[in-house]
């Protein structure tokens, strides 16, 4: 036992992690003595300030490393667990999480559905608000996507800030690994976005991370991928159909301004900003007042469309297309053309068409006929916001330095401050530690 940290680290020159569990103010001052000296944190203490767990995040990350917590609870680094945590099999599921007992539901499960955990990082509770914009778990999504010994990637947490997810939604795209996300309380968009997957459980999380797990016919996304520089204009005549793209889109594309904001911050300005996306349901009253609705007159999206084409920030526009009795009799055959010159400037037309053969527009034809134009074509909102998705450029790459794989690939060399508790589980699961006070 030594009397403090310097002492510590000269007792054990390669340790690469020092535990931290005393109470805030001290806890916040050791944290940054031990990332001034290169060694990754699990911070467990509480009643650290938001300020300074922000302040110790952006240092660390310039330094390539991570801090855990604060209030991080569990991790399990190379077959080691850290803090709170449950005694697991190794194995190719990687654990993000900003929910240390959803961690534990997690790796548990995965456990007794005979699979095992690579490591699971932990990043404190607060990780995913707005002030700290996930910066730990956006460390570890680039580390974990790194990880030769990682195939699937488990993402959770506690409630998290709607400005947060997009970022690090993007970042999990940016592995090109599975990625199951289970972020409770944020609905949503849909079952699956290009690589990643949407859970609704703990349970649910492990069952489909082990699904996934288990090898298959593998899937190139960066072949599917031709990204694009812009933004996304969607004008719809079905108000559901525009909610559910929002709905979609919100997860991965920021700023998106609409005439239906599901968050205040959406709401459309009277003068949007031309580097932004905008979703407009085209059927409420502020477009209806003096027009047909748009399932009966095209003209009020083909203007649209025309002022779009016409704006070197948009790269995709998004039309729904809606047949069936009482509507337009021929929508793919007026919209063909205004499609055609968005074709002609580059512009990419997706083009969600509902109906049936049975209708009297007949759905082929009308997909034949837009397809002819130029549109790609979907048959629901879900499928057109994957092919965006696969499509957006990846935003993990940083200015940054990335976390090195070292220390987690090798015996781990720990310093404990704080709970002897926790020097106690290390020792007993193989790791050398050297216990402070």
């Amino acid at each position: 036992m030594t009397t403090d940290l310097h002492a510590a680290l000269q007792d054990s020159p390669k340790a690469s992690w020092v535990l931290i569990s005393l109470p805030g103010a001290e806890a916040t001052a050791v944290a940054r003595q031990a990332l001034d000296q290169d060694k990754h944190v699990f911070l467990n203490s509480n009643a650290v300030s938001l300020e300074d767990e922000v302040a110790l995040k952006h240092f660390a990350r310039q330094k390539g490393l991570l801090v855990m917590g604060p209030d991080c609870g569990t991790a399990i680094i190379n077959g080691i667990g850290l803090g709170f945590a449950n005694r697991v099999r190794w194995g190719n599921i990687g654990i993000i999480g900003a929910s240390g007992t959803g961690m534990q539901a997690i790796a548990s499960e995965i456990h007794n559905l005979g699979h095992g955990i690579s490591q699971a990082i932990g990043t404190g509770g607060r990780d995913l608000q707005a002030e700290v914009d996930a910066i730990t778990s956006r460390q570890a999504l680039d580390l974990l996507g790194r990880d030769p010994a990682t195939d699937v990637i488990v993402l959770v947490s506690k409630p998290p800030s709607a400005s947060v997810v997009t970022h690090l939604l993007r970042a999990a795209q940016a592995t090109d690994k599975p990625v199951v996300v289970y972020l409770v309380g944020f609905p949503p968009p849909a079952r699956q976005i290009g690589n990643i997957h949407f859970a609704n459980s703990l349970a649910e999380t492990a069952e489909l991370a082990v699904q996934i797990s288990i090898p298959a016919e593998e899937t190139e996304l960066s072949q599917r991928r031709n990204p694009f520089t812009g933004y996304v204009r969607g004008f719809f005549s079905g108000g559901t159909l525009a909610y559910e793209t929002l709905v979609g889109l919100q997860a991965i594309l920021s700023p998106i301004y609409t005439n239906i904001p599901i968050r205040a911050e959406q709401t459309l300005p009277a003068k949007p900003d031309s580097k932004a996306h905008i979703i407009l349901d085209m059927g409420t009253d502020d477009f209806t007042r003096d027009h047909l609705h748009p399932v009966l007159d095209c003209q009020p999206r083909i203007a649209q469309v025309r002022e779009a084409i016409d704006n070197p920030d948009v790269a995709y526009i998004l039309l729904d297309v809606v047949l069936g009795v009482g509507v337009h009799p021929d929508p793919a055959g007026e919209l063909g053309p205004v499609i055609a010159e968005a074709k002609a400037k580059d512009k990419k037309v997706l083009a969600i068409v509902i109906g049936t053969d049975d209708d009297p527009q007949h759905l082929n034809s009308q997909i034949e006929l837009l397809i002819a134009h130029g549109a790609t074509v979907f048959s629901s909102t879900h499928e057109a916001v994957d092919y965006i998705f696969n499509r957006i450029p990846t935003s993990a790459a940083t200015d940054y330095p990335p976390v090195s794989l070292d220390a987690f690939n090798r015996n781990m060399i720990a310093v404990n401050i704080g709970l002897p508790a926790f020097s106690e589980s290390l020792q007993a699961q193989g790791a050398k530690v050297t216990q402070v006070g």
